[in-house]
């Protein structure tokens, strides 16, 4: 099973890796750090080239199902001392602070929040790390028959597909298909946050919707998940004491999955709801309410809310009739 796989080789990184080593892995080419290698450091360079050779193993099973992976030249580096500079804006609050009482403004592609420090990539690494974490969550769970029924989905998929850069999208929709028609919301919910925990681990952890929400969308423009976002409003349940945001994502990569409109217009919420659970690992999350605005450019509307109860819904599809 590659999921199996996948979580024996992140544990052996992990593993092999330290809080103050001096060595981290570097595509050769880019200087982008390779999945599942995000984050880690090596006490020495024979370590550092174990853990190249356990990165390019994890890359190369997630090749077999999307050619269109990345192939990285992993190899390892030192790293520079880190400046007083860096310390500095280490300490430094969250650029992605959600502003009280004021809207948020429109993002666009090209702009980030606060100081830019965005964490950047590809769309097609991005869409494999979510992939990667979901198989290894669902190997580690009761649920493990599921890789067989996503993975038999997708190539059906896969093959009415031309581009080869598509096949990402077309794994992740195939996977939110299977969880929906197999888990529940609660079951959904728990895979997610073990998935979750198996991503890079963010600098500073938000207890705050809000301030993940920012972090969140700004981290899927940075790898062209979508081209921009507006937070248009926001509430508070005067009963529940739940939060609400109504959000709009400018071209959605995941947000038409039957552009024939033969079915239900349903946006594929896996990632954003698996990215939201990374910042901030809440139990009241749900996406509702989602659907099409606009006609001028592929944009959606989804509502994200918070509930005192454990109320999740959403978290892999949401349309327009999707409720908490």
């Amino acid at each position: 099973m590659v999921g199996t796989t996948l979580g024996d080789i992140r544990r052996y990184l992990e593993s092999l890796s330290s809080e103050t080593g001096r060595y981290h892995l570097v595509c050769a080419r880019t200087g982008e750090q390779p999945v599942p290698a995000v984050g880690l450091v090596f006490d020495d360079r024979p370590t550092a080239r174990a853990a190249v050779r356990a990165t390019e193993q994890y890359r190369a099973a997630l090749r077999r199902y999307d050619p269109s992976l990345p192939a990285y030249d992993v190899i390892a580096r030192e790293r520079p001392l880190e400046s007083a500079a860096a310390t500095r804006a280490d300490a430094e609050p969250s650029p992605f602070a959600e502003q009280r009482g004021r809207p948020v403004a429109d993002r666009s592609a090209g702009r980030t929040a606060g100081d830019g420090r965005v964490e950047r990539g590809s769309r097609i690494d991005f869409c494999h790390a979510v992939a990667g974490a979901v198989f290894e969550a669902i190997a580690d769970s009761p649920h493990d028959h599921l890789e067989r029924a996503i993975m038999d989905a997708y190539f059906d998929l896969a093959e009415r597909i031309e581009g080869t850069d598509e096949l990402c999208l077309c794994l992740l929709e195939s996977m939110a298909a299977e969880l929906e028609t197999a888990l529940d919301p609660h079951s959904q919910q728990d895979l997610l946050l073990a998935a979750a925990r198996r991503l890079p681990t963010v600098a500073s952890r938000s207890d705050e919707t809000g301030d993940a929400l920012e972090s969140t969308l700004a981290r899927l423009v940075a790898v062209e998940f979508l081209q921009g976002y507006a937070v248009r409003s926001r509430a508070v349940d005067p009963d529940t004491g739940g939060r609400s945001w109504t959000v709009v994502l400018d071209e959605y990569a995941l947000g038409d999955p039957d552009p024939t409109g033969a079915e239900p217009e349903v946006v594929v919420t896996l990632p954003l709801s698996l990215e939201l659970f990374r910042h901030c690992p809440t139990r009241s999350l749900a996406v509702t309410d989602a659907g099409h605005v606009g006609s001028e450019r592929p944009a959606h509307r989804v509502t994200i809310s918070t509930e005192p109860t454990d109320r999740a819904s959403g978290l892999v599809h949401a349309s327009e009739v999707t409720r908490p």
